[in-house]
């Protein structure tokens, strides 16, 4: 289709639509009712120049993002422009990009991710990796390649958040590398986007938590002292975790990767922050004992492990680890369970807990599954590829739980139906909610029954002789075709 002609179709469809939700008074081209109008068309290549911005942002917020909204941009500027006041969300992937072209462009952001555009890009033979969301260009040819990706300088980055908190006071959520040197980026976006709730510090340190206090509103924080295979450094300690500590009482939801810390750190947020119900450590490095710094958190109703080759080595003596009164949830993700003597410490500090989650956890073996019998009120049970339980270990541990009313087993090939005993088959009939498809053999042939997948090919491929190859021998229950 030409140009011109898809210009016009959409000026058309925007001027109809328009037309349609204006009121009488605005459809007359001039301010003098009684003059006759032109029978002929308006001399212009544009129609819907004779709308107010205002009315195009309206039409345009009827169509249905991204695609048409993305068409409607190539338009021309003027749509560029006005389209752009309709994103709210934006992943920022050149860094020149936000002083000169990002406040013009997307004027009303309040959902700012920086931290794909805070990485130095080589400027020769490079390769593309990606670790989790995050994708990075990096230089095959440096030493090492992999895991030490480099950030771009602390004063850029600091004049960055600058022209940030100028530009965007309705910011409500940020992600970007923490400066370490100057703190003036983090201050200007405290003071002047005061309704920020959500901030992600990468290459976070303990000199980069000085300025948290300011920010009054802040609900959810994510600390990220290093990500494996990407980058590494100084990380968060007990002093970083005291300055957040007295700095974010008003935090709801804390999340902490690649952080290091102990007893002390642990301790410290839950007296201060007595709001936090959500807790998340990731890939941790922290110090022995910091599990009976959760008895501190009176409030914390969910704990997650997300990435951890360890629990805690040694968590202290048993009369010393306390419990947490509101704790509701305990998740494990991607964990490497390996001492029954810390998974037997958090059960004790969380046998509140009304619901247990593995998921893909390494080394969870029945006697280590044992220490669950703890928690008393479980009314939830989720386990997924955990592939060393079995069928007795899992029923030793639910049959002890009158509260259950939840059951979710999912790629679990050590627990089969056919070991199933007539108290376990009697306790699934009872639940509210069950979930069982432990063995993914058995789940393949059932998807495949119908499909003719999974036979053998003598059976399924039929054997095609070609012209001129009759001399080949044939079976004599097939013919040639």
């Amino acid at each position: 289709m030409p140009q011109h002609r898809r210009l016009s179709s959409w000026s058309e469809l925007l001027l109809k639509h328009a037309v349609a939700n204006m009121p009488p008074k605005t459809l007359t081209l001039d301010d003098h009712p009684t003059k006759p109008l032109s029978s002929h068309p308006v001399p212009t290549s544009d129609l819907t120049s004779l709308l107010s911005d205002e009315l195009l942002l309206l039409v345009f917020s009827f169509l249905p993002p991204p695609n048409l909204l993305s068409s409607a941009t190539l338009v021309c500027r003027r749509w560029l422009r006005l389209a752009g006041r309709l994103h709210r969300r934006l992943t920022l992937l050149d860094w020149s990009f936000l002083h000169h072209r990002l406040p013009y462009r997307f004027s009303n952001l309040t959902d700012l991710d920086l931290l794909p555009a805070s990485f130095v890009s080589p400027s020769f033979c490079t390769a593309l990796l990606t670790r989790g969301t995050i994708s990075v260009s990096l230089d095959i040819y440096a030493d090492p390649p992999i895991g030490d990706a480099q950030f771009i300088s602390c004063e850029s980055i600091s004049l960055g958040l600058e022209t940030i908190s100028s530009n965007f006071p309705n910011l409500r959520k940020l992600c970007t590398v923490a400066p370490t040197v100057s703190d003036s980026g983090l201050f200007a976006i405290a003071n002047s986007c005061p309704i920020l709730q959500e901030l992600e510090l990468h290459g976070c340190t303990d000199l980069a938590l000085r300025p948290i206090s300011v920010f009054e509103n802040l609900q959810i924080l994510r600390l990220v002292g290093s990500v494996e295979g990407l980058y590494s450094g100084p990380s968060v300690t007990d002093i970083g975790l005291t300055i957040l500590a007295h700095g974010c009482k008003r935090i709801v939801e804390l999340e902490l990767s690649g952080c290091e810390g102990s007893y002390d750190g642990i301790s410290a947020i839950g007296r201060c922050c007595a709001m936090l119900e959500e807790l998340i450590i990731s890939n941790h490095k922290m110090d022995n004992g910091w599990i009976a710094g959760l008895a501190f958190c009176g409030n914390l109703k969910t704990l997650r492990l997300q990435g951890c080759k360890r629990i805690d080595t040694d968590p202290g003596p048993e009369e010393h680890l306390g419990s947490c009164p509101a704790i509701e949830s305990v998740q494990l993700q991607r964990c490497q369970i390996r001492d029954k003597r810390s998974l037997h410490a958090l059960f004790m500090v969380c046998e509140s807990a009304r619901e247990i989650v593995f998921q893909n956890c390494w080394g969870l073996d029945d006697e280590l599954f044992a220490s669950a019998a703890i928690c008393r009120r479980v009314k939830l049970l989720s386990l997924q590829s955990c592939s060393a339980l079995t069928t007795q270990g899992l029923e030793s541990i639910i049959l002890s739980w009158p509260d259950l009313e939840r059951l979710t087993v999912i790629s679990c090939n050590n627990i089969s139906d056919e070991e199933l005993s007539p108290a376990l088959s009697a306790l699934f009939s009872s639940l509210k909610e069950l979930k069982w498809r432990p063995d993914t053999k058995s789940m393949l042939s059932s998807s495949l029954n119908g499909t003719g997948m999974g036979k053998k090919g003598g059976r399924f491929f039929k054997r095609r002789i070609l012209p001129g190859q009759q001399r080949l021998k044939v079976k004599p229950d097939e013919e040639p075709s």
